[in-house]
């Protein structure tokens, strides 16, 4: 069992938001035992579904000390740079990314759709080759956000690697016991996030 557990995560400054309005999310988790560092939380702009070269962290923070427990905290950020991004990747959807690691390692990872889009039908039908960024409304899917977990030790130490061939000879080898997940990648049509999101199969 993970030594953390989010319960809940919710998408706040999303009606009415605008290209620049921050990034917000109140996230909730509890801790079941106490941990010997601190929590490193990103959010993550996903500026291309090509490559990872034009992906923005739009902040970082740590969080401790982890005694076991409940913790709730509003996690806000800036929007992305848009002179970092491609012309053609700032208007349609993309994927805001929300990951937790301990110790250098990431144990999760949520993902949410968001969708930059005109709010005036003139430039729908007619985008111009030169995005206007001030006339860009934001809209993220929070009602389905998509979450892959990854094995990670936490404080205990990891299980030993069962040994091959005449070693084994003699010998008992307590494997500990791990629930795995099963991890289907997911696609839209015309976008490619199947390297940044997948989603856990219970």
């Amino acid at each position: 069992m993970a030594c953390i557990n989010v319960s809940e995560v919710k998408v706040l400054n999303n009606e009415g938001a605008t290209f620049f309005t921050p990034l917000a999310f109140d996230i909730q988790y509890e801790c079941l035992t106490e941990l010997e560092a601190d929590l490193e939380w990103k959010m993550i702009y996903v500026g291309s579904a090509e490559s990872e070269e034009y992906d923005q962290v739009l902040d970082s923070i740590l969080v401790g000390p982890v005694y076991a427990g409940n913790y709730r905290f509003v996690f806000e950020a800036n929007p992305p740079d848009p002179a970092r991004l491609q012309p053609d990747d700032v208007v349609g959807v993309t994927v805001i990314l929300l990951t937790c690691s301990y110790k250098g390692k990431e144990f999760i990872r949520i993902g949410y759709y968001v969708n930059h889009e005109y709010l005036e039908e003139g430039l729908r039908e007619e985008p111009p080759k030169v995005p206007i960024i001030e006339k860009l409304s934001r809209s993220i899917l929070a009602d389905h956000p998509r979450v892959t977990r990854f094995p990670n030790d936490f404080d205990s130490p990891p299980a030993p690697l069962p040994l091959d061939g005449e070693e084994q000879q003699g010998m008992q080898v307590r494997c500990m016991g791990t629930s795995l997940l099963c991890l289907h990648a997911l696609h839209l049509p015309s976008l490619n996030t199947s390297r940044i999101l997948c989603q856990v199969s219970d």
